[in-house]
Formats: C-alpha cells, sequence, structure tokens
C-alpha cells in the first residue's frame, strides 16, 4: 500500500479529526473510504434500483411513449 501526504485547512482537518473520533476508525481509513466514494471506486458496494443508480439519465430522451401498447410501433416485430 502506497503512503501519501496531503494538506488540508484547518476546518476541514478538524472535522476529519471529529470524524474519526465519532465513528471510531483511523485517519488512514476514513480517508480511503471518502477517496472510493467521491471517485467512484470499481470496487464499491452499490445498493438501490436501476433507476435510482441512473436516475440522472430517466427522462433525458423524447420518443414515444406508447411503444409497448401501440400495435402501429409493433408492426413487423419479431419477423
Amino acid at each position: 500500500m502506497r503512503t501519501i501526504t496531503l494538506k488540508l485547512p484547518d476546518g476541514l482537518a478538524a472535522r476529519v479529526s471529529a470524524t474519526v473520533r465519532r465513528r471510531g476508525v483511523s485517519t488512514s481509513a476514513l480517508v480511503r473510504e471518502a477517496l472510493e466514494d467521491r471517485l467512484g471506486g470499481e470496487t464499491r458496494d452499490r445498493t438501490g434500483s436501476c433507476l435510482d443508480l441512473a436516475a440522472d439519465l430517466a427522462g433525458a430522451l423524447t420518443g414515444p411513449a406508447d411503444l409497448a401498447s401501440n400495435a402501429r410501433h409493433l408492426k413487423g416485430y419479431g419477423r
């Protein structure tokens, strides 16, 4: 595992220290978790429905709303 050094503003350092004490974890563990959350690590467990995960995309496209129920749109389907 690599070691990095970073500088934090006093206010953020105080928030990190308070969170470490409250949660009973190491500073390294807290920073790793925060980086994984922020960077969207591939190993991160994702929960929620498909819609929850793609909510920002829902409704982004326009088109016919009745594809499954309008026979006009089903013409030739499956041939």
